[in-house]
């Protein structure tokens, strides 16, 4: 009997998942959410989603209690970055919903909504000022900006014991998916993410370059690279 009240207490002082109670942050409450409402394709049950709105910013919020700091690796930013990125972006299409595309929406990349810490951020910001000075191409691949045309939405939280494995599954993905990059050896039809952060992928290296590990196709050193159309419609459920 002594046991099991033991068992009852402990069990009503362990912290819920998302409290502050570390200087890192956990992302369990974003990984629940992603499971129940992305589908395997990155598409979105936005629907169903906007059920649990509340509990979307409740994580936003929390996210916004931290700091990133120096003494955080690598993996640590870009698991708290990517995360506040897409959760931002979800909320966005949830407090706008529905909609036929997130463009539809007055400066949705251009008004600071979110927070870090006391500073307040908009995803353009995050995406162009943080995200993009961190040496990491591969994080065009995991930031969705909620279109057909996106590298699909991961249906789980980056974290920093995962994220080597999650960046590169989710370039291989992408640049594989034929609906996104139409490549064969001496041509290439790439998504518009290519021309538009060519930088990015071209330090020191051609874009074949970078390409080349990520595809078992042979690619021509003067293979013709051309850019498709991108799809900005929302990425929801069909």
């Amino acid at each position: 009997m002594k046991f099991l009240i033991l068992m009852i207490a402990f069990t009503f002082i362990q912290p819920p998942q998302d409290v502050l109670t570390t200087d890192r942050p956990r992302h369990d409450s974003w990984n629940v959410l992603l499971q129940e409402y992305v589908l395997n394709n990155g598409d979105v049950k936005y629907k169903q989603f906007k059920n649990q709105e509340a509990e979307l910013k409740k994580y936003i919020a929390y996210l916004g209690k931290f700091t990133p700091s120096d003494s955080w690796s690598q993996h640590e930013k870009l698991a708290y970055y990517i995360n506040l990125y897409n959760a931002g972006t979800i909320a966005l299409i949830l407090e706008n919903y529905p909609l036929e595309s997130i463009k539809d929406i007055n400066r949705p990349w251009g008004k600071k909504r979110l927070r870090i810490g006391k500073d307040s951020i908009s995803l353009g910001d995050l995406e162009h000022k943080i995200l993009r000075k961190m040496n990491e191409p591969r994080i065009h691949f995991a930031i969705n900006c909620a279109s057909y045309s996106c590298p699909k939405l991961l249906n789980e939280a980056y974290t920093p014991a995962k994220m080597e494995k999650q960046l590169k599954a989710v370039t291989v993905n992408f640049i594989n998916d034929s609906s996104k990059n139409k490549i064969t050896a001496n041509r290439l039809e790439l998504s518009a993410i290519f021309k538009w952060y060519k930088g990015d992928f071209m330090e020191k290296r051609s874009l074949i370059t970078y390409l080349q590990p990520y595809t078992k196709v042979t690619l021509m050193n003067d293979a013709k690279i051309t850019y498709l159309p991108y799809d900005w419609r929302l990425n929801e459920e069909k």
